[in-house]
């Protein structure tokens, strides 16, 4: 399967069967993960762009988790409880959440002045 970042167009081939946390880490996109894929938080929040029909259902854990986060979409997951389940193209938009939750976990990657612009 190809998963792709968009806009930054990142994209990779995963098998099926990978989750979206681990493809991020694969492509070391700049998506959050502070519980480390616990279905804990909802740093990971991600939007599907494409490729819905690929991916597993959400469950209820992945649902009352969603319900805490910030900016929560029709299209809203969360990459550590979503797994590939078919061939074909996903494309996901990294909520700003998750990107603010990946440069506080990895600072000397934000971009300059990123702190004050929030």
């Amino acid at each position: 399967a190809k998963v792709r970042w968009v806009p930054e167009g990142i994209e990779i081939d995963v098998p099926v069967g990978t989750d979206l946390r681990t493809a991020s880490k694969e492509a070391h996109s700049q998506q959050g993960d502070a519980c480390g894929g616990k279905c804990a938080c909802s740093t990971c929040h991600v939007y599907v762009v494409k490729g819905k029909e690929l991916l597993s259902e959400a469950d209820e854990d992945e649902e009352d988790t969603l319900d805490k986060g910030f900016d929560i979409r029709i299209n809203s997951r969360l990459a550590c409880q979503v797994r590939i389940e078919r061939e074909g193209l996903v494309e996901l938009e990294i909520s700003r959440e998750s990107r603010e939750a990946f440069f506080n976990e990895h600072p000397d990657e934000a971009p300059p002045g990123w702190r004050e612009k929030r």
